[in-house]
């Protein structure tokens, strides 16, 4: 199985048996020949490696972590450690037999063989007693079996002496001749071997414990995990039953209220066509008459003399002018389209299950149906009356009346209208606000001169107690009365947009709820004007009575400065009066 291809473990189960030898390569399941260790500490045979790099790069088979690869052979360095592992668990399972009295021992045995490294032979425990008890092996190193030194770390290879010291700086053995060679800075970090052996021992140690408690928190995160599998098996399966449960609400509501809409429809057609065919009747039944008094006038006036006719005549034209007085009913009384306003009751009956907030459009708490328009707009039938609804102002032809209002910020409402035209789209809308804001532009900077002529007026007459000319105050309630002209008009020309507006709202709803805000704010800036405007009037004709006083003390101290001011101020008094009325 060497080289195969590696199929992923599917399971963590899988993985553990995988693991259970670590001793066996997980690719062809046998024991390791020649192991390589990976960048991510997987081992493998170089034979299951080979032929697996590419471009320098070597993917382990069980993670997939890219490891680099140097070299011709195209295979990562050997493991030693595993390797000496490897060759320490082949020798154990070689027959052993003692060098003193030629004893095989069995496998079961070998726990309780030695070896000693002096004499770099086995021995069995009898021999160990009998034989290396005497003066001789007194300094022979006597070890277990398992704990063998091999010849390999005997000796130095360079120098063919025994190893005596150990380098903690190079982490490497060293012979006598090592250490000679070696500086003298270098020499203070070498120590003897069984301390390095004792020092060694003591951070492999800890090296476990830190190992221990890794594999502890992997152990707990693999459970952890394993527990949120089942939990997000269970989640997706409350899931599933809550979305199935809520759509057969869905449809039960929706089922409902479709029957409640289609019987909606079926009482206003039927109440539509009952009144219309009323109307046709009355009709139908107006017809024959109509058609009888022209005969009867035909037929009078060529049968009837002079005396018949001044005798009769006025009786026939009395009755006539009485028929066509009668309130005949010609217009229809209503309209004939039926709207049930499906998507909106649709709308409001799911809003419960979807905890959906209510749209801008549809009927809020306090009974308004959209921005300005109030449930009071709406026809019969449910069709809106396209009228606009400002706070605190009555639904009468002055829609523009004074009072509280919703404030929406010019500014918003200029950057809102400036992204719309760098949009580019050529749409009436968009037409609309080029037009608007030239004539918005042109509005606000009359009213923004007027505010600073009636600011220098109350200043002037406040602090310098300076004398005011009439004329003035004539001309500033001149241009306020024209301005309003101006704004009124242009209200009731954008309120006019309103009905082209609404189709096109009605169709793309996403897009235009943008629109809606702007064309929303741009009426409300022409109130906020008009209020200006109308505050500035209301300055003027308070200060407009202390001017005259002041004038006629004037005229009355210097004679000579007197002109005929009767006129002007009679023209004041009647725009004064003017501005009265329509307040």
């Amino acid at each position: 199985m060497a080289g195969g291809i590696f199929s992923p473990l599917g399971s963590c189960s899988e993985l553990e048996k995988a693991n259970c030898h670590p001793l066996v390569c997980l690719l062809c399941h046998e024991p390791y020949q020649h192991p390589c260790l990976l960048d991510c500490y997987h081992n493998f045979c170089a034979s299951c490696l080979r032929g697996r790099a590419s471009d320098g790069r070597l993917r382990c088979p069980l993670c997939g972590h890219p490891s680099v690869v140097r070299g011709g052979t195209g295979l990562p360095p050997v493991d030693r450690l595993l390797q000496f592992l490897v060759d320490s668990s082949a020798d154990s399972e070689e027959d052993v037999q003692c060098a003193n009295c030629d004893r095989c021992c069995t496998k079961a045995e070998l726990d309780t063989m030695y070896f000693c490294n002096t004499c770099g032979q086995p021995l069995c425990a009898p021999c160990r007693e009998e034989t290396h008890r005497a003066k001789m092996f007194a300094r022979h190193e006597i070890v277990s079996l398992s704990k063998r030194t091999k010849d390999i770390h005997k000796k130095c290879p360079l120098h063919e002496e025994p190893y005596i010291m150990f380098s903690t700086e190079k982490k490497s053995m060293l012979c006598i001749n090592c250490f000679r060679d070696m500086q003298g800075e270098s020499r203070a970090h070498c120590i003897d071997i069984e301390t390095a052996y004792m020092q060694g021992c003591q951070r492999l140690d800890q090296a476990v414990m830190a190992v221990k408690e890794l594999q502890t928190s992997t152990r707990e995160a693999i459970v952890l995990l394993k527990a949120m599998i089942e939990e997000v098996r269970n989640s997706a399966s409350e899931e599933e039953a809550a979305i199935n449960s809520l759509f057969s609400l869905m449809q039960e509501q929706l089922s409902e209220r479709k029957k409640t809409l289609l019987k909606a429809v079926q009482s206003q057609h039927e109440e539509k066509e009952k009144a219309f065919k009323e109307q046709l009747a009355h009709l139908a039944s107006l017809l024959p008459t109509l058609q009888v008094h022209l005969v009867t006038c035909s037929a009078f006036l060529s049968s009837a003399n002079k005396a018949e006719f001044l005798d009769l005549g006025y009786q026939l034209m009395e009755r006539l002018q009485r028929i066509v007085k009668l309130p005949h009913r010609l217009r229809p009384a209503q309209t004939s389209k039926i709207n049930s306003e499906y998507r909106a009751e649709f709308a409001r009956c799911l809003e419960p299950l979807l905890m959906l907030s209510p749209r801008r459009s549809m009927v809020g708490s306090t009974g308004g149906i959209g921005p300005g328009i109030t449930g009071t707009n709406m026809l019969p039938g449910g069709q809106c009356s396209k009228t606009l609804m400002v706070p605190s102002c009555p639904p009468s032809s002055d829609k523009m009346s004074s009072g509280p209002m919703v404030k929406k910020p010019t500014m918003h409402r200029y950057i809102s209208t400036k992204v719309l035209l760098a949009e580019g789209c050529e749409t009436p809308f968009a037409e609309h606000c080029r037009n608007y804001e030239n004539t918005y532009r042109m509005l606000q900077t009359e009213i923004q001169g007027l505010k600073d002529q009636v600011q220098e007026l109350h200043r002037d007459l406040t602090k310098h107690h300076s004398l005011i000319k009439s004329e003035i105050m004539s001309e500033i309630l001149q241009k306020s009365l024209q301005m309003d002209v101006q704004i009124a008009a242009h209200y009731s020309a954008v309120e006019m947009m309103r009905s082209v507006f609404e189709e096109v709202w009605e169709e793309t709803y996403q897009r235009v709820a943008n629109e809606q805000e702007i064309y929303e704010a741009q009426l409300h800036d022409l109130l906020q004007l008009r209020q200006e405007n109308s505050c500035l009037s209301t300055i003027t004709k308070q200060i407009a009575p202390y001017v005259r006083s002041i004038a006629k003390v004037k005229e009355r101290l210097e004679p000579r400065l007197q002109e005929p001011q009767e006129p002007r101020e009679e023209q004041a008094q009647m725009l004064l009066n003017i501005c009265d009325d329509n307040e």
